[in-house]
């Protein structure tokens, strides 16, 4: 039968006493680093792993992170959950994840039931539902550290690390124009969202940029976040009935993406097939339309980011005062062909 390794066990086998090795697994400046070594060392060679019961009960920590994020089937979310694993396990910690499928009510039973399970803190990217934060403010107030990451809330003093989307959108925007589209709609996500101002203040330069009126009637704005099929589909055929129909449509998010060419496929048959370029990180796409172009997120390295930076806040001996609000670069995967002449 297993049994795993314990404190007692290294102790014996290095000829130290058990706290001598407890305060080196702690990495404690009260000993010295060749001491220190060797017993790191024999535990990482002998999968020795620290007992988080043992450790929650000694400093009232649960060494957990709760998770909250609108659906992990979304591969933006599936590669930033991938991220926030490599900090956090590294760092001793494991990681209760939620999804809120975009409902405000959802977020606020999983924010509540997360912090009832006494997570040492939470990373949260908020619905697309979430206009009132009172449950967030009440349990940071209380003093649980809370990271906001990719759709984030101004208004709460903390870390938050999102992605630079006004140069996406405003790249996509741009690509659109130099290959040779005049009409260019765009698709939105719910209007309160910070992604949803961010991607509409870059589609809207890239167009004023370029001497194109900004038009309200070609921005349609999906409230729940591409949650509902049916509300992209009304987006979509909104497009369809208009007179001069858009001739390359930017759309906000990863969902909507999948939710527009699945109601263009529908609706438009083959007599309308426009240009679409918008902010995904899957490569399912591809089976919907190859020459789908992509604004890519890092999301990998936002999670990463994300779970630093509230490990820190957890793991601080002080108050923190100062916070930091960090922007991640995005990148253009160029797949649309010029417009063909008429």
């Amino acid at each position: 039968m297993f049994k795993p390794i314990t404190i007692k066990d290294i102790a014996l086998a290095l000829d130290l006493s058990a706290s001598t090795v407890s305060r080196a697994l702690s990495d404690s400046y009260e000993i010295n680093p060749e001491t220190k070594k060797r017993v790191l060392e024999y535990a990482e060679k002998n999968n020795y792993k620290r007992n988080p019961i043992a450790l929650s009960l000694k400093q009232r920590k649960s060494y957990s992170i709760g998770v909250i994020v609108c659906e992990v089937a979304n591969s933006f979310f599936s590669q930033a959950i991938d991220g926030i694993e490599s900090i956090a396990y590294k760092n001793g910690y494991n990681i209760v994840i939620s999804q809120s499928h975009d409902s405000s009510d959802q977020e606020i039973m999983n924010i509540q039931h997360l912090a009832n399970r006494s997570v040492d803190g939470i990373l949260i990217s908020l619905s697309a539902e979430t206009t009132n934060f009172d449950h967030i403010q009440k349990l940071h107030g209380a003093g649980l550290p809370i990271v906001f990451f990719d759709r984030i809330y101004d208004g709460l003093a903390t870390h938050k690390v999102s992605s630079d989307n006004k140069k996406g959108a405003k790249m996509a925007t741009q690509h659109l124009i130099n290959k040779g589209y005049r009409k260019i709609a765009h698709l939105a996500n719910a209007p309160h969202l910070s992604i949803t101002k961010e991607r509409l203040a870059g589609y809207q330069e890239a167009l004023t940029e370029n001497g194109f009126k900004v038009d309200p009637s070609n921005i349609t704005y999906c409230h729940h976040g591409g949650s509902s099929q049916k509300e992209v589909d009304t987006a979509v055929q909104y497009f369809l009935s208009m007179k001069d129909k858009p001739d390359a449509i930017f759309v906000a998010s990863d969902r909507l993406s999948i939710g527009c060419l699945t109601a263009l496929k529908k609706f438009s048959g083959n007599n309308y097939d426009p240009a679409i370029a918008g902010f995904s990180n899957s490569d399912v796409l591809d089976l919907f339309k190859s020459d789908f172009s992509s604004i890519r997120q890092p999301a990998f390295e936002m999670g990463r980011v994300a779970t630093d930076l509230l490990i820190q806040l957890i793991e601080s001996k002080y108050p923190v005062h100062e916070y930091q609000s960090v922007v991640l670069g995005t990148e253009l995967i160029e797949r649309i062909k010029s417009k063909p002449r008429n």
